[in-house]
C-alpha cells in the first residue's frame, strides 16, 4: 500500500506473467515444447528497444549548419569506409581520425608559436629559450673551459649583438 490508502496496482490484483519459468532451478528441471516457445516469446517481449532508427530530417533539426559543415569530411569517409569495414569501425576510424588531426593542429601551432614568438631584445614577450653549457670536468680536453661571455655587455644580451641594426 501506497501512503494515503492508494493502491499501487490501481485496485487489481498484481499478477506475474513470467509464470513458474521465472525462476532458474524451474527451467533446468526440464521445459516443454510449449514452454520453450512460451518462453522464447516472452523474453523477446521484454526487448523494449529493437534498434537505432535513423530519421534523416531528424538529423538536420539536430545539427546545425556549422556543425554538419566541419562534420562532413569525416562523415564522408565514414561513409565510403563502412560498406568495407562495418559501421563500428568505420566510426572508430573517423573518431580517430578527428582526434588526431586535433592533436598535429596543436603541435603545429604551438611549434609556429615557439619558432615565431621568440623573446629577444625586440620585444617584452615571448618564451625565452636558454640552453646550458656544456658540462666541463677536470680530465675532460679543454678543462678548465673559459666562458664565452667577457664583458659585462655579453650577459642578458637577448641577441642584441646578433641584430643587423
Amino acid at each position: 500500500m501506497v501512503a494515503g490508502g492508494a493502491s499501487d496496482t490501481g485496485g487489481v490484483k498484481p499478477m506475474a506473467i513470467a509464470g513458474r519459468m521465472v525462476r532458474e532451478r524451474e527451467r533446468l528441471i526440464g521445459m516443454t515444447p510449449d514452454e520453450r516457445a512460451w518462453r522464447k516469446q516472452w523474453l523477446k517481449d521484454q526487448e523494449l528497444h529493437h534498434g537505432a532508427r535513423k530519421v534523416p530530417a531528424l538529423e538536420l533539426e539536430l545539427n546545425n549548419p556549422i556543425k554538419r559543415l566541419y562534420r562532413a569530411p569525416l562523415d564522408t569517409i565514414t561513409k565510403v569506409l563502412t560498406p568495407a569495414l562495418g559501421f563500428q569501425r568505420a566510426y572508430t576510424v573517423r573518431y580517430w581520425t578527428g582526434k588526431a588531426l586535433i592533436a598535429l593542429t596543436g603541435i603545429y601551432a604551438a611549434a609556429y608559436y615557439f619558432k615565431y614568438n621568440q623573446n629577444d631584445w625586440t620585444r617584452k614577450g615571448g618564451w625565452r629559450v636558454i640552453s646550458s653549457r656544456k658540462a666541463c670536468v677536470p680530465g675532460d680536453e679543454g678543462f678548465p673551459r673559459l666562458s664565452d661571455r667577457s664583458a659585462p655587455s655579453d650577459y642578458a644580451a637577448r641577441g642584441f649583438k646578433q641584430s643587423p641594426i
